[in-house]
């Protein structure tokens, strides 16, 4: 049960309504559980990997989508018709879908499953816009505005 309401800040804010969006789905990725456990690491400044333990799942029942500055990783147990009998069954084979919200200009750079877990590369790639850049100073005269140029 979620006790804090974010509906108020859709109807009094303009444009931020993908904040209001951030932190509702935060709300309710909280109370949804932690199947499956991960991990997320900082593995460079500009690099990121997203460990997930998915044992017992072969790399057909797992899938990686990534759209609008959301990854989320889904795995789907194929049916198993085969009769077995526990004796304790202490293993999760059930499926999942795990939501990732992403910054921007973070890109999805590898996925390799290996061990029992998933782990996913992430890179933040900024355009060249967006990079700092070094304006050079020259010496001599400083260029004439076109007011003066025109007079």
């Amino acid at each position: 049960m979620r006790t804090i309401d974010f509906s108020p800040l859709y109807r009094s804010v303009v444009g931020f309504d993908r904040l209001a969006d951030l932190l509702d789905n935060a709300a309710a990725d909280s109370a949804a559980g932690g199947y499956p456990p991960y991990n997320i690491e900082r593995t460079d400044e500009n690099a990121y990997r997203v460990e997930i333990a998915v044992a017992g799942f072969r790399p057909e029942e797992l899938s990686i989508e990534v759209k609008e500055n959301l990854l989320t990783v889904t795995g789907r147990k194929a049916a198993n018709d085969e009769p077995r009998r526990f004796l304790h069954r202490g293993l999760a084979e059930r499926n999942f879908e795990r939501k990732f919200q992403l910054a921007d200009y973070v890109i999805v750079t590898e996925a390799n499953l290996a061990d029992g877990l998933l782990s996913i590369a992430l890179k933040r790639e900024l355009p060249e816009a967006l990079k700092p850049r070094r304006v050079e100073i020259s010496l001599g005269q400083p260029a004439l505005i076109d007011a003066e140029k025109a007079a």
